[in-house]
């Protein structure tokens, strides 16, 4: 199965991709990860990319697919793939749609995360994390023992610059604008499945097995 991540940030995407990954035997692609490991690596489309980088520019999207596919050609990605943070606009799937048919593959499920924005400014904003040792708590949902304190090394919690409110509004102000088009445009394509994302873990998980354990079994059955 090839799926693809959509969600507004701090909707639960990264942990339910993981759970994702494991079931399936398919790795979970992030465009950030592979980007960064491009660069590292001094590949052609890396030292490509690091030159709009240098200057503080965006880099392409017609770039970011490349490199995308470069990782798609990987012998790990044979029985599929989990795309999470990517397409993130509609030039990148477009331009991503188009690559993927003449490689002969196709996008099977987007699963979109439905968690509204005060909820997600909830979750964010109280998240907690220790300057020892980076253990991760919640003001409201993960509380330590005692207060600013870490359970685990008794280091010092603090709230991460990008976890403030002001912050976390402008990244959410960027998704609207970027990203939630595709909602519709997958929603047009009969490829959107719509998942709860409020709830405890395991609920939000059943609801994704849900739909891809039905989707496996079909696929089965049919070869």
């Amino acid at each position: 199965m090839n799926i693809i991540l959509l969600g507004r940030p701090g909707a639960g995407k990264g942990t339910q991709c993981k759970a994702i990954a494991e079931r399936y035997h398919i790795p979970q692609i992030s465009t950030g990860d592979i980007l960064r490991a491009s660069v590292r690596e001094k590949t052609y489309l890396g030292l490509k990319a690091q030159e709009y980088m240098d200057k503080g520019a965006l880099v392409p999207d017609e770039l970011v697919v490349e490199i995308v596919v470069e990782r798609l050609n990987k012998a790990d990605c044979r029985n599929g793939f989990i795309f999470d943070g990517f397409p993130r606009n509609m030039g990148q799937a477009e331009v991503l749609h188009k690559t993927l048919k003449k490689m002969g593959k196709k996008i099977d499920h987007v699963l979109y995360f439905d968690v509204e924005p005060k909820e997600i400014v909830k979750r964010l904003s109280g998240r907690r994390v220790c300057r020892k040792c980076g253990e991760t708590y919640h003001i409201i949902y993960n509380m330590p023992t005692n207060i600013g304190i870490c359970d685990k090394c008794g280091g010092d919690l603090y709230q991460r610059e990008d976890d403030k409110e002001e912050t976390i509004v402008a990244r959410l102000d960027v998704y609207e604008e970027y990203t939630a088009p595709l909602i519709d445009c997958y929603r047009g394509k009969g490829l959107l499945r719509t998942i709860n994302g409020v709830g405890g873990v395991d609920q939000v998980k059943k609801q994704i097995m849900d739909i891809l354990d039905k989707d496996e079994i079909g696929s089965k059955v049919s070869t």
